[in-house]
């Protein structure tokens, strides 16, 4: 596999993760009551939207086609947020506690990426821009968490 491909293929995987990010957002600001947190959760799922538009142009940069749907690993946090928001009438710390669950696991996946030390000066730009904007998202709900709990 070449070098292009092989970056490629970690950016459509960082590209599946911003879509289930994006859905799950959405789906927490769907089920909370709390306006304020609503929104952070809605800003969140267009944060993760400008994310994927970017790892998508980086992916063509590299000549590759980006990947189109969430990674079923993302349905089952999804269908995760669904029972438990079902079965906890909502409870509004819960949904916090599994977006920061999601959140560090991103981190990690960004970072692994990032330090490969191969990867362009541009890409290895984009991606500690979106690594930052996650590691504020898991303290801002953090922040909530305490607020709400």
């Amino acid at each position: 596999m070449s070098y292009t491909e092989e970056m490629s293929k970690k950016l459509n995987e960082l590209l599946e993760k911003n879509y289930d990010a994006e859905k799950g957002y959405q789906k927490a600001a769907e089920v909370v009551d709390n306006s304020s947190l609503q929104k952070f959760f809605e800003d969140q799922a267009a944060n993760r939207y400008d994310f994927g538009h970017e790892l998508k142009k980086e992916i063509k940069g590299y000549g590759e086609a980006p990947d189109k749907g969430g990674s079923a690993a993302g349905a089952a946090h999804r269908t995760w947020m669904d029972i438990k928001s079902t079965f906890t009438s909502n409870d509004e710390e819960a949904i916090l506690a599994e977006v920061q669950r999601g959140e560090k696991q991103a981190l990690e996946e960004y970072d692994e990426i990032i330090h490969d030390t191969t990867l362009p000066p541009t890409t290895q730009k984009i991606l500690k821009k979106q690594r930052d904007s996650v590691q504020n998202a898991v303290r801002s709900a953090q922040n909530f968490e305490a607020f709400v709990s």
